[in-house]
Formats: structure tokens, C-alpha cells, sequence
């Protein structure tokens, strides 16, 4: 894009937009973001496609985080992807969701992805149209942390209907959260809420919760920004081991339920 040129801009943003490959079709598209890494993005992004797809939903990932790919390791994903009659075939995980990960597509799980930004976002737009997604209720995109070439490229080249906002309880969240809404408002992609990982600890000793990066900032956040607060996920251990295993479909938390309605709702 042009430096000069204004990126709310929708008559030059639309000739963005890249069409699905013939015979898939998207209904909802939902990016899922971060200021930072480290917050538990991607763990937001599995468990609410998980949590779409148990409700009975077409539900698919696009792995966008290219350098720090991790969505297939949280599903137990061993098999590549390969090419079928009209583009690439996502994997499938044990219960039916749809994967593109970079990992599906390397030799090796570790193989480094060394690569200059222009070429990952190009990377993110072929996922998007040169794999066969079929007929898909929910995408969910599990954007890499920041604001840079591949976020860009996702709200410029994607039909995104919203995203999410993961952060976690830290002095910083404003500032970091700031970036990530205002991008979001600049490209005009609805920002429909804020999700807070780590937010607190249970002790399985008393039942007793205690937080353990300190007081949240988060309502003051929501407040500042006009947007609601979708959920608090705690810091759990049991479901740290599923996504090691992964397992993460046989996870039965129930923390982005009213999440998942708000999107089953949405229209």
C-alpha cells in the first residue's frame, strides 16, 4: 500500500480483497490479535474454534502467525497438507476443524521460517486463496503479535468481519491494547471485544483464586475503548498439558461460552 494512501479508503481497499478458490465459500471471518506476543493468543484462537465446533459449526484456523506457527502442535496435527483438484486441502484435527499452519507445509516442525515480511504476508494471502477451505461457518485467524506487514495484509486482503482482542494483566495493556484497536479502527474492521488470559490462578490446595501479575487494568481498558470485556481466562495448568499433548479438543473449559454466543448471534 502507499504510504499517502488512506487505508479507511473502501473503494480502493475492495480491489484488496482476494476471492476463495471454486467451491469454498466463508461465512464469518474473525481475526483474533494481540499488541504482544506472549498472551496466549493462539490459545484463544483453538479454544474458540473448538468451542464453535462442538455447537455443531463448519469451523476452520488459518494459522497466520508464520514465524511462530503453533496451532497444529495444539491439535495433535502430524499430517501435511497436500494439493487436491482445486488448491491446497487443509488438515483436518480429530473433530473435524480445518487447518492451514506453515508447520503443515515445512519438512520439520522446527525448520526456522526465515523470511522478510513481504513475502510472510504474501504467504498469509495464499492461505487464504490458493487452499480448498470448502463450505466454512467460522474462520478463525491466529494473527502474528503487532501491527505490522501481516495484520495489514489480513484486514487489506481478507474479508474480516471483526477481531479480537487478547491481552493479559500487566501495567502495559493499555498502551498495547491501544495499538491493536486503533489499527483495527483505521482499516474499519469492527473490534468486538476483549478477552484477558492469565488473568488469574486457582489453587488447587484451597480453591482460593489469586492474581498473580496483580490488579487487572482491564475494565479501565474496556472503558477507555468503549468495548466489552468477552472473557477472563485463568492460568491453568491441566490446560497448558492438553495443548502440549494436543489434545486441546478433549479440553472442557467453559470460558469463551458467551463468546461463542456472541458470535452465534451475531448477524
Amino acid at each position: 500500500m502507499e504510504e499517502n494512501q488512506n487505508p479507511k479508503d473502501k473503494s480502493s481497499q475492495a480491489s484488496f480483497v482476494k476471492s476463495l478458490v471454486k467451491k469454498s465459500r466463508v461465512k464469518k471471518v474473525i481475526g483474533v490479535v494481540s499488541g504482544k506476543g506472549g498472551v496466549g493468543k493462539s490459545l484463544v484462537s483453538s479454544l474458540l474454534a473448538v468451542s464453535l465446533n462442538r455447537r455443531g459449526f463448519k469451523v476452520a484456523i488459518m494459522d497466520a502467525d508464520i514465524t511462530g506457527p503453533s496451532i497444529p502442535k495444539s491439535f495433535g496435527l502430524k499430517e501435511k497438507a497436500v494439493s487436491g483438484d482445486n488448491g491446497l486441502l487443509p488438515v483436518k484435527t480429530k473433530e473435524g476443524i480445518s487447518v492451514m499452519s506453515i508447520n503443515l507445509l515445512l519438512e520439520n516442525d522446527t525448520d526456522p521460517v526465515v523470511w522478510r515480511g513481504p513475502i510472510i504476508a504474501n504467504a498469509v494471502q495464499q492461505f487464504w486463496d490458493d487452499v480448498a477451505w470448502g463450505d466454512i461457518d467460522y474462520m478463525i485467524i491466529d494473527m502474528p503479535p503487532g501491527t505490522g506487514d501481516v495484520p495489514l495484509t489480513v484486514f487489506q486482503s481478507l474479508p474480516v468481519d471483526g477481531i479480537v482482542v487478547v491481552t493479559s494483566p500487566q501495567e502495559l495493556v493499555s498502551m498495547i491494547v491501544g495499538k491493536a484497536v486503533n489499527m483495527a479502527r483505521m482499516m474499519d474492521i469492527p473490534v468486538l471485544g476483549l478477552v484477558e488470559n492469565m488473568s488469574y490462578f486457582v489453587c488447587p490446595d484451597n480453591g482460593k483464586s489469586y492474581k498473580v501479575f496483580g490488579e487487572s487494568k482491564l475494565e479501565e481498558v474496556a472503558d477507555n475503548f468503549e468495548l466489552p470485556i468477552l472473557a477472563r481466562l485463568p492460568i491453568d495448568s491441566t490446560l497448558a498439558a492438553s495443548c502440549d499433548r494436543g489434545v486441546i479438543e478433549d479440553f472442557e473449559g467453559q470460558w469463551l461460552e458467551d463468546l461463542a454466543d456472541k458470535l452465534e448471534n451475531w448477524r
